[in-house]
C-alpha cells in the first residue's frame, strides 16, 4: 500500500482490453484524504467494462482483513488476501497488541476465499532501524503462516530489496511467492524469476520516470508476471495523480505488452492464466 497523496478522481477511462484479466492488488477498504470509500459493487462494475472481470482484495490490518472477508463473501469477482503490513507489527508490538491481532489473522487466513497472505514483507520508508527486528520477525511468522495454510504470499517491498530476498531465501517456501507492487532493478527482477517468484507490475511502469522498472519487466517471463493497481493509489499514467480504481488496469496492461514486444491479447491471457495457477478459481 502506497500513497502518492490526495488528488483528484481519475478521468475518463481506457478503452477495454480484448480479454479478461485480473488485478492482483487492491485496497477496497481504504479511500484517499478527503474521498469516501469506494461503492465496491459499482467499482467492479466498471472493472468489468473495460474487461478487468476479476480482482484480489487485500485486507492489510485488522479492520482491512475483517472487511475482506465480508466482501469475497458478498462478491463472487472478488477473492482476498488477508495480513498485518509491515508497518502494522511495529506498531501493535509497541502497544501489546500484536499476539492477538496474529491470532485473529490466523484464523481468518483460514478462510475458503481468502486465497493468499499479505501483504506482508519489510518497509524501511516509514519504520525506522528500531521498528526493523519485529518488522522482520512479522515477515517471518506470516511466511510460517502461508506454509500452514497452503497459501500463496504476496510480499510488500519499499526500500528493502536486499533484506527482502535474503528473509525469503532463509525461510522454507510458502506454496508462492508474489512480489506485489514490483519496484526492484532489472538485477532484482533476474534473481526473482531464478527463484520462480511472481512479479506483480502496478502503475509506476506507465511513468515516464520508470525506466529501470520497465527493463526489470522485459526480464521477466510470461509465465511469472502479473498487474495491479494497488487502489486508490499509484494510478497509471494518464491519470498519475488521480484514484486509482481497477478499471485503469487496461493502461498498465498496453504499457506492457509494448515493453515485452507481445501483443496485448497473449499478454492478457498470460495475466489471467497466471491469477487462477496463484489462486484457484473464483
Amino acid at each position: 500500500m502506497t500513497s502518492s497523496g490526495g488528488g483528484r478522481p481519475a478521468a475518463a477511462g481506457p478503452d477495454p482490453l480484448p480479454l479478461p484479466v485480473v488485478d492482483n492488488h487492491l485496497h477496497l477498504d481504504h479511500a484517499r484524504e478527503g474521498e469516501d470509500l469506494p461503492d465496491i459493487a459499482a467499482t467492479l462494475a466498471a472493472a468489468a467494462r473495460v474487461n478487468v472481470t476479476r480482482v484480489v482484495q487485500i485486507g492489510c490490518d485488522l479492520p482491512g482483513a475483517r472487511m475482506t472477508v465480508a466482501a469475497v463473501e458478498a462478491h463472487p469477482t472478488m477473492v482476498g488476501g488477508v495480513a498485518l503490513h509491515p508497518n502494522e507489527v511495529p506498531r501493535l508490538a509497541a502497544s501489546g497488541e500484536l499476539d492477538a491481532a496474529y491470532a485473529e489473522i490466523a484464523s481468518l487466513a483460514e478462510h475458503p476465499r481468502v486465497r493468499t497472505i499479505g501483504e506482508t514483507g519489510l518497509d524501511y520508508y516509514r519504520t525506522d532501524e528500531s521498528g526493523r527486528p519485529v518488522q522482520q520477525d512479522g515477515f517471518r511468522w506470516h511466511l510460517a503462516l502461508a506454509r500452514r495454510v497452503g497459501k500463496p504470499v504476496q510480499v510488500h517491498d519499499r526500500e528493502a530489496h536486499a533484506d527482502v530476498l535474503r528473509i525469503l531465501a532463509e525461510e522454507p517456501a510458502p506454496p508462492a511467492v508474489v512480489l506485489h507492487c514490483f519496484s526492484g532493478d532489472v538485477e532484482m527482477a533476474r534473481e526473482a524469476v531464478a527463484r520462480g517468484y511472481y512479479l506483480s507490475f502496478a502503475g509506476p511502469v506507465t511513468f515516464k520516470n520508470a525506466r529501470g522498472l520497465r527493463d526489470a519487466l522485459a526480464v521477466t517471463p510470461l509465465e511469472q508476471l502479473l498487474v495491479e493497481t494497488d487502489a486508490p493509489y499509484l494510478a497509471p499514467s494518464p491519470h498519475r495523480g488521480a484514484t486509482n480504481t481497477p478499471a485503469l488496469v487496461p493502461y498498465t496492461v498496453r504499457v506492457m505488452a509494448d515493453v515485452l514486444a507481445v501483443d496485448v491479447p497473449t499478454l492478457c491471457r498470460a495475466l489471467d492464466a497466471n491469477a487462477e495457477r496463484l489462486y484457484g478459481p473464483w
